[in-house]
């Protein structure tokens, strides 16, 4: 009879443990408060705004009140980026890096994405602060005459932020584009590692078939502003790494090359001479000299130290989005009129590719009397800014836009690399249907950014023999942030079980339809060398699973069903 009572007694607690019973009896903490999770709306992103539908919906099964707050994507950026603290924080959120040439150095997101000190302003907004990792962060950027020992600590990062759970990364979009091959030659068509057809190469080498010599594509999202400094999101970025020239540029198998640089000499790990090219102009035809190439990286390291009633200081940049990449920068020297010298405070192995291949080259004559202005400011810095008529240096100069509905571009024919087209068009179509329909009636010829169903896309390619279906492994990832600076984020168990409840395989399989690999990391498939890691942890999913890791960390359900914190 002992034994059966001993039997019984193990069964229920075990019930209890798992939420199949209530907890009434046991001592728990309060119930877990309504969670928010933020997506972009349904019409924008169908396939983001589904994933997250999908997710709410099994979160409840954990015994949470879950809020989905759809709204645009242009009103997410401000909830989620500018909205880190305080009462009105986000607390959940869909979000997606995008591939960009840059990236293709694992650089960028190992220590931009969660490098404690970019928290505040920077791409660190989920607010993770662990001192071991940055120092791997640190660590990897000096790492410059050994690969492989980089390689090391850029599996360790990872290892890291799995077993943290920071980030609950789910796939790696295989990003479907569309082209109208009667009027494009599909052969000048260039394919970027990790980036897709819709890329720098692509803008600047596609070669019209006959009279149409105007490239026109569009976006689901408004375009925010076109500013040199700021980076305003994927769209935007396309735009201003056509019309602004890099001292470097990602070349399209990824690695870095000189662009507005004639040259660049390293002379030691600290000290690199950037050669500019002879006879380039900006856009208001001044000529583009050492004296701007120097400006660039003083204006991304402007700012000022401000201090807080406890007497604590802080560094607000300027250009909080590009300060990180000129950061390292210890002294730049005009040498001549073509010549620059950048000193750095420690050897990176990335500067090339995160830093010359990243910063706008901005015109001091345009840019020094702004800076200057804000600097004399405590409220504003350069996100605020916005030129009526931009001036860049690229192959492609501003003739009109409206961040609300267009963006036209035309060819900067004193560009040494002028485009093969003589404009490039972007509408801002947030309906799905119209930018169906504009890509099948001819009036779009270019796809690159489709957020619905690409087996739809598929379907059109196959009945119009007009139009081509690219589509390549993105260096970008779509993922759930977690703000881990507040209850319940903060705890890496609740965090894991979250993961749990993730169905990555169903997401690619019925939502993506297939165009998708599944990610763990925040390093792609599309960058192999940097993924021969041992295999990071699986968050398997399973409601039970996460159930129980809840139980075990001390969590309980109250009569209703609902889970309370642990208490004590």
């Amino acid at each position: 009879m002992t034994r059966k009572l001993l039997g019984l007694g193990a069964l229920l607690a075990l019930l209890l443990a798992i939420g199949l019973l209530p907890a009434s009896s046991q001592s728990m903490g309060e119930a877990v408060p309504t969670i928010v999770v933020r997506s972009v709306t349904q019409a924008e992103r169908p396939i983001e705004y589904e994933t997250t539908r999908l997710v709410v919906e099994n979160m409840r099964e954990l015994g949470l009140d879950v809020e989905h707050r759809a709204v645009p994507w242009a009103q997410l950026i401000d909830e989620v980026w500018y909205t880190r603290t305080g009462d009105d924080a986000w607390e959940m959120t869909y979000w997606r890096m995008v591939g960009r040439p840059e990236r293709s150095d694992p650089d960028e997101f190992t220590y931009n994405l969660f490098h404690s000190s970019v928290r505040d302003g920077g791409y660190n907004f989920i607010g993770y602060n662990n001192p071991d990792y940055d120092s791997l962060a640190e660590a990897q950027r000096v790492e410059v005459a050994d690969k492989e020992a980089r390689l090391d600590i850029i599996c360790e990062a990872q290892q890291i932020i799995r077993n943290d759970m920071v980030n609950a990364y789910f796939v790696h979009p295989l990003t479907p584009q569309v082209v109208n091959t009667q009027v494009f030659n599909p052969d000048s068509v260039v394919t970027q590692a990790g980036i897709g057809v819709h890329n720098f190469w692509t803008w600047i080498g596609i070669e019209p078939t006959g009279d149409e010599t105007t490239l026109t594509t569009s976006t689901t999202s408004f375009l925010n502003s076109f500013n040199p400094l700021e980076i305003a999101g994927d769209a935007p970025s396309r735009v201003t790494e056509m019309t602004w020239d890099r001292l470097m540029r990602i070349n399209p198998i990824g690695v870095a090359e000189p662009w507005a640089a004639e040259k660049v000499t390293w002379e030691d790990p600290l000290n690199v001479v950037v050669t500019l090219r002879e006879g380039m102009t900006w856009h208001d035809g001044e000529p583009v000299t050492a004296e701007d190439a120097a400006y660039t990286f003083e204006a991304a390291l402007a700012g000022t130290t401000q201090t807080d009633e406890d007497g604590n200081e802080s560094f607000r940049a300027e250009a909080p989005d590009y300060y990180p990449f000129a950061r390292n920068v210890a002294n730049i020297e005009i040498i001549d009129d073509l010549n620059v010298r950048y000193t750095l405070h420690t050897p990176s192995a990335a500067f090339e590719t995160s830093s010359l291949a990243k910063l706008n080259l901005i015109p001091e004559h345009v840019w020094r009397p702004i800076i200057e202005d804000l600097l004399t400011k405590d409220d504003a810095d350069v996100d605020s800014i916005q030129e009526e008529i931009p001036i860049g240096s690229g192959p492609f100069k501003y003739v009109a836009f409206d961040v609300n509905e267009f963006v036209l571009l035309e060819a900067f024919d004193d560009h040494w690399a002028r485009p093969k087209i003589d404009a490039w068009l972007m509408n801002v179509l947030p309906n799905q249907e119209a930018t169906l329909g504009q890509i099948q009636s001819g009036e779009m010829n270019f796809l690159w950014e489709w957020p619905g169903d690409p087996g739809v896309l598929q379907d059109i390619v196959d009945s119009n023999e007009q139009l081509d279906l690219f589509s390549a492994i993105s260096i970008g990832f779509q993922y759930f942030a977690f703000n881990v600076r507040y209850e319940p984020f903060d705890d890496v168990n609740f965090r894991q079980a979250v993961a749990h409840v993730i169905p990555q395989q169903f997401i690619i399989d019925n939502i993506y339809n297939g165009f998708a690999a599944p990610a763990d990391s925040f390093v792609s498939a599309a960058l192999e060398y940097w993924r021969q890691c041992e295999d990071l942890p699986s968050y398997d999913y399973t409601i039970e699973g996460a159930r129980q890791l809840l139980a075990d960390a001390g969590y309980s359900w109250g009569d209703d069903g609902r889970l309370h914190y642990p208490g004590g």
